[in-house]
């Protein structure tokens, strides 16, 4: 006969789940990016592999793999060839101190500055082409990691879209919600990752190809590079693209090209910034929108745990964090209510 009691060996059992769940975490936390990549990719491929397998009645595997394809053409592939477009670059300007030495040289004329602040500016370059480079993944010094990390997320992902049902099922049962919370959850993290993801992103490449197109048609050099650099920045609403068009049109007043310095700042600050405004508003009549300090907060915490996709992962994480809190809140609030009748009820019986 057990020396426990049924309720005894119950919370045995969860301390044990708990201790191996907490252990299992901890080993899974270098693959962590893989995992919530592939909860964004699912979320955004769900609706077109639901149309594909189950509207247009096509074979699972089929649907799946295909869409898969499309999304390394159209996803990965892209975004690493970028990655060694910008390494490359950094690499390149770290390597000519002479032109930084010129350019400092010539902003003197403009904006007079002693040499210790001269002195400060040539680190904070150094030290910022180095942050910059660290942040963007190497295909050749993580080969290793790259395709491990990817390998996995699609793994994943192939399974959870061929048997979408009873992966959508099961996180229904084991959501600690009651049902009609955890389909709000599931509707509300849904469009969560649209908005940032893809309404953010879509914002993202307008600005950087608007300003791509700029520093081309005003003469600018390498208007394809800093149009790749301002998409990456212009997740982040506080700086955005002024970080790459100012800079800019100061150097071209630096060296006496007024008509594109004063051309780069107007278009700026008129149409690029501006477009952020109207593109965002679109969006979250569509799809909901995220508020600034919920997407500056969220890159201070994603980019020491992702690199660049932490632009992406760090604001999509801290969404979900605070959508489990409004959840959290409701439920609460729920059960608070229905012991208020149940102690009425039972008060009036009385």
């Amino acid at each position: 006969m057990s020396i426990f009691t049924y309720k005894q060996r119950n919370n045995i059992n969860l301390v044990i789940i708990i201790a191996l769940g907490c252990l299992i975490a901890y080993s899974l936390h270098g693959i962590f990016g893989s995992i919530l990549g592939t909860l964004v990719l699912y979320t955004i491929l769900r609706p077109a592999y639901m149309y594909m397998a189950e509207e247009r009645g096509l074979n699972k595997s089929f649907s799946a793999i295909l869409l898969l394809a499309v999304s390394v053409v159209v996803l990965v592939l892209p975004f690493y060839a970028l990655s060694a477009m910008v390494i490359e670059k950094i690499a390149e300007l770290q390597n000519d101190p002479i032109y930084f030495k010129n350019l400092l040289f010539k902003l003197k004329h403009l904006i007079p500055v002693g040499d210790d602040v001269q002195k400060l500016v040539e680190d904070g370059l150094k030290k910022a082409g180095s942050w910059a480079t660290e942040l963007f993944p190497s295909l050749i010094s993580g080969a290793f990691n790259i395709v491990l990390g990817l390998l996995l997320m699609y793994f994943l992902l192939y399974f959870m879209l061929v048997e979408r049902e009873r992966f959508e099922a099961a996180l229904i049962k084991y959501a600690p919600f009651r049902m009609q919370n955890a389909q709000r959850f599931a509707e509300e993290m849904r469009n969560t990752t649209y908005a940032n993801v893809l309404g953010q992103g879509f914002i993202a490449i307008v600005q950087g190809s608007l300003l791509s197109l700029c520093f081309y048609v005003l003469g600018y050099s390498d208007p394809l590079f800093w149009g790749v650099i301002t998409t990456f920045i212009s997740f982040v609403p506080v700086l955005g693209p002024p970080v790459v068009f100012v800079p800019a049109a100061l150097i071209q007043m630096v060296n006496g090209n007024n008509f594109a310095a004063w051309g780069m700042l107007i278009f700026g600050f008129v149409v690029i910034i501006n477009i952020d405004n109207v593109l965002r508003f679109v969006i979250a009549k569509k799809v909901g929108n995220i508020h600034p300090i919920i997407t500056v907060i969220g890159v201070v915490i994603g980019i020491p745990l992702f690199g660049i996709l932490g632009l992406v992962f760090g604001p999509l994480l801290l969404s979900y964090f605070i959508l489990l809190i409004k959840i959290y809140e409701t439920s609460a609030m729920a059960s608070e209510r229905l012991e208020r009748i149940k102690t009425i009820s039972e008060q009036g019986e009385l």
